[in-house]
C-alpha cells in the first residue's frame, strides 16, 4: 500500500497515477476495459491522486477518467490541466488569457462528470498573457467552488513566484527523474521555500528506465517518442548504457531497473509525488511497490553515479515541441 503525503495543503498518496497513455502518446488505445481496471487497483493501493489533462486525447482522456471514479469520487483526488494549444505546424503553444482559463473549466467539469476539479494546473504558460491575468482567473474558479487547489506546469522559478503571489500554488508538475534534473537548481528550492509540493512526470524516462524498450523501432507507429531526440538513432543506444548499469544495481537490491529510477524520485523529499503512468495494472503494481524500496544515503550516492545526468545523450523534446517548455 501507498502512504500519504502533501501538496501544499492537499493530502494524497504518496505516488499518483499518470493517466496521458491510456488514451495518447503511447500507441494505439486499444483497451480501456483494463485502464478502467488499472485506475480501480490504483485506488486500491492508495494511488488516490489521478492526473489527466484536456489535451490528452485530445479530450478523450477526461471522459475515460470520468467514467472510471463516476462511483469513487470520493476516494480519489482528480488533477486535469489546461493551457496546451497546438499550432498548424504542430508546435506546441500556450494559452491562459481569462475567458479561456474558464472555459477550459466548465469544459473538463463537463467531461470529467464532477462538480469540482481538486487540483487544476496551468499546463503552459502563455507567453502572450501576463501570468497573473492568468492566476486571476484561476483563484476565481476557487472561489465558485469549481476547483480546490491550483498547481503550474513546467514553470520557471520566476513564473512560479508570480503565479504563487496571486494565489498559493498547491504543486508544481514538470519533468524529473535521473535523465532529467532541470528543475533541481531553482525550480526545486523555489518550491521549498513557498511551500509548493513537486509531482515528477515521466520519472521512469517514459518508460525508458524500466529497461523494456530495447530499440526506438519496437514502438508503434504513431508514439510520440519516435520524435524525441533521447530515443533517436545514436542517442538510444547511448542511453541504454545507463539502463545497465541500473539494473546492475537493482539486481542487489531484488528489483528492477524501474522500480530503483523510481524510488530514487520518491526519495526526493516528502513533498514529492511521482506520477508514473501505465494503462496495465501488473505495471501499476510494480510502480507502486517502488514507493516502498528503502534507499540508504550509498545506496543514493551509487544510484546517481550509475546515471549522471551529464551522460544522457539527446535533448528532452524535439525544437517545434519544446518552445513552450519551462517558462
Amino acid at each position: 500500500m501507498v502512504g500519504i503525503r502533501k501538496l501544499g495543503e492537499l493530502t494524497v498518496g504518496a505516488q499518483g497515477l499518470g493517466c496521458m497513455g491510456m488514451s495518447h502518446g503511447y500507441g494505439v488505445r486499444d483497451n480501456d476495459a483494463e485502464s478502467v481496471a488499472t485506475i480501480h487497483r490504483a485506488l486500491d493501493l492508495g494511488v488516490t491522486m489521478l492526473d489527466t489533462a484536456d489535451v490528452y486525447g485530445p479530450e478523450t482522456n477526461e471522459r475515460l477518467v470520468g467514467r472510471a471514479v463516476a462511483d469513487r469520487r470520493d476516494q480519489v483526488v482528480l488533477a486535469t490541466k489546461f493551457g496546451i494549444v497546438w499550432g498548424p505546424d504542430g508546435s506546441m503553444g500556450a494559452r491562459g488569457d481569462a475567458a479561456y482559463v474558464k472555459q477550459s473549466c466548465d469544459d473538463s467539469l463537463r467531461r470529467l462528470g464532477v462538480d469540482h476539479i481538486d487540483l487544476y494546473y496551468q499546463h503552459r504558460v502563455d507567453p502572450n498573457v501576463p501570468v497573473e491575468e492568468t492566476w486571476g482567473a484561476l483563484s476565481e474558479l476557487v472561489a465558485a467552488g469549481k476547483v480546490r487547489y491550483l498547481g503550474i506546469s513546467e514553470a520557471a522559478a520566476t513564473t512560479i513566484r508570480r503565479a504563487h503571489a496571486v494565489h498559493p500554488v498547491s504543486a508544481l508538475q514538470s519533468e524529473w527523474s535521473l535523465w532529467t534534473r532541470g528543475i533541481e537548481a531553482d525550480v526545486v528550492p523555489t518550491c521549498r521555500e513557498l511551500g509548493i509540493g513537486i509531482v515528477p512526470f515521466s520519472p521512469l524516462g517514459r518508460g525508458f528506465l524500466t529497461g523494456s524498450i530495447t530499440s526506438a523501432a519496437e514502438l508503434p507507429a504513431d508514439d510520440l517518442r519516435r520524435n524525441l531526440p533521447r530515443f533517436a538513432d545514436g542517442n538510444f543506444d547511448r542511453n541504454l548504457a545507463i539502463v545497465a548499469a541500473l539494473r546492475a544495481l537493482a539486481d542487489e537490491k531484488g528489483c528492477t531497473a524501474g522500480q530503483l529510477a523510481l524510488s530514487w524520485v520518491q526519495h526526493r523529499g516528502e513533498d514529492v509525488v511521482p506520477i508514473p503512468g501505465t494503462k496495465r495494472r501488473a505495471y501499476l503494481e510494480q510502480n507502486a511497490a517502488a514507493a516502498d524500496i528503502a534507499l540508504t544515503p550509498d545506496d543514493l550516492a551509487r544510484i546517481e553515479a550509475a546515471a549522471p545526468a551529464a551522460a544522457v545523450a539527446g535533448d528532452r523534446y524535439p525544437e517545434h515541441l519544446g518552445r513552450a517548455a519551462g517558462k
